[in-house]
């Protein structure tokens, strides 16, 4: 199952704190180091340290970046060409200059100015390319496919920076979470800044605001600058493999006992058509001890009212019912290959820790028993075996 990554961020979340729960959750830091130091920086333009706090009797781990060039502000075309210029992975370098363009809408947007000419201040230096490339970076050496974010918690109060005090959370921070629709945790929180614009900038760009089904495999804590009494000042990093989720479907259903059977099978072939996941029909009895038909259909949310539609125009009862469902599904996929009988089609089921399994589809093994003369179970015995034969890699495979 892919690995997914879920940032529990109740005390907020910047940077730091992202590369911090990182190495905290199993990323090696030699191996942090080894992806940054791909940036087109002097070695000594900075320095990346690692250790080991304690945040309101939460042990964490808190990787600072001690910038060691003279301030300066840097253009997004800059930062840009910088992140081009590196030997990272085409794809962390595209992921790292989406979280940049991201910054630099984001801080046109506060000041007015074209995204082409604006500086980055802050979110231009050192320690902000360090973050969102060790960032990206780590969640690919941890093998991450999809990143999931909680609602933020964004404080009150006053900071500063380069242009002075502004209010919390900072205009760019509001900015990019706008953008992002990202939800907002009840209560402001502590006094204080508790989302950077980098922190919002990687989370909102690399990760989608909701909490996911998942199979929980490691926890890391990374600590924040400040240890406020009374709260624990890290980012939580959930780790884990991606279990198979709930899918909100609708389940409309009707008893019919007054119209006449061939109609039923015209009824099902319209919903279907229109989209629906299955239609189904039970007998059962209803007043006046009438044998009747109870009609089932299952679709999605989207597809109610139409399915509501046909059969109210198409069937003889006079109301519906309607109610909420859950489905839970296997991952699945088609498999076509050529069999030792023709070409041959089937659904693959995969179960986490198990082998993968195999129905053959009907109408495939129907034409393949019309052309062979075999029974069709015979031809069902074989396309199953070959077809696991071929998933394992053996000669069928070839």
């Amino acid at each position: 199952m892919p690995r997914i990554a879920y940032f529990d961020c109740f005390s907020g979340a910047s940077g730091d704190m992202v590369l911090g729960a990182l190495v905290d959750a199993g990323l090696p830091f030699s191996d942090l180091c080894d992806e940054v130091a791909k940036l087109p920086l002097p070695a000594e333009a900075y320095r990346l340290t690692a250790s080991r706090v304690q945040r309101a009797g939460f042990a964490a781990t808190k990787v600072d970046v001690e910038v060691r060039e003279r301030p300066r502000h840097r253009s997004l075309a800059e930062v840009l060409g910088m992140i081009s210029a590196s030997t990272l992975p085409q794809a962390d370098r595209e992921s790292a200059a989406r979280i940049f363009r991201a910054l630099g809408e984001a801080e046109a947007k506060v000041h007015g100015t074209p995204v082409e000419e604006v500086e980055l201040h802050e979110v231009g230096a050192v320690d902000a390319m360090v973050d969102v490339v060790g960032a990206v970076a780590g969640l690919r050496l941890l093998g991450v496919e999809a990143v999931y974010v909680s609602a933020l918690p964004l404080g009150h109060g006053e900071a500063r920076a380069s242009h002075g005090a502004f209010p919390v959370p900072a205009p760019a921070t509001l900015e990019l979470l706008a953008a992002a629709g990202a939800p907002l945790s009840a209560g402001e929180g502590p006094a204080g800044e508790l989302v950077t614009p980098t922190g919002a900038a990687i989370l909102s760009v690399l990760g989608r605001f909701e909490r996911p089904a998942m199979r929980l495999r490691a926890v890391g804590y990374g600590a924040g600058g400040r240890d406020p009494a009374g709260r624990p000042n890290v980012l939580r990093l959930w780790l884990g493999d991606a279990e198979a989720a709930p899918r909100t479907m609708r389940l409309v259903e009707t008893n019919i006992d007054d119209m006449t059977p061939e109609l039923f099978g015209y009824v099902q072939e319209r919903l279907f058509a229109a989209g629906a996941a299955d239609v189904w029909f039970t007998a059962i009895q209803m007043k006046k001890n009438r044998p009747g038909v109870l009609l089932s259909v299952l679709c999605s949310e989207a597809l109610e009212s139409e399915v509501i539609r046909i059969i109210l125009a198409e069937t003889t009862t006079l109301g519906l019912r309607s109610q909420e469902v859950r489905r839970y599904e296997a991952e699945r996929e088609p498999l076509e290959f050529e069999s030792s009988l023709g070409p041959a089609a089937v659904k693959v089921k995969r179960l986490p820790g198990e082998p993968p399994r195999v129905a053959p589809e009907y109408e495939a093994c129907r034409r393949l028993a019309e052309a062979s003369g075999l029974p069709l179970a015979e031809v069902y015995r074989r396309v199953t075996a070959e077809a696991l034969e071929r998933l394992a890699g053996g000669p069928s495979a070839s």
